[in-house]
């Protein structure tokens, strides 16, 4: 996520970053020492995709401060 949005790591340490998952389960992390978004829950396809030929979780990524 820093690479993607060209941030040093320091300055990307200092934002505020928020995670917004669909549903109760957050199954993605940020790692702020890296920048790298990691997953931080098991995600079973077949219960969260019964009956989908594709499928897809998405996340957002919200990052403080200025741009």
């Amino acid at each position: 996520v820093a690479k993607d949005l060209r941030m040093q790591l320091p300055v990307f340490r200092e934002r505020d970053l928020i995670i917004l998952d669909r549903g109760r389960t957050q199954y993605f992390a940020l790692r702020s020492q890296t920048g790298h978004l990691v997953t931080a829950e098991r995600i079973d396809r077949e219960q969260l995709c019964e009956g989908v030929q594709q499928c897809v979780l998405r996340c957002e990524v919200i990052v403080g401060g200025e741009m």
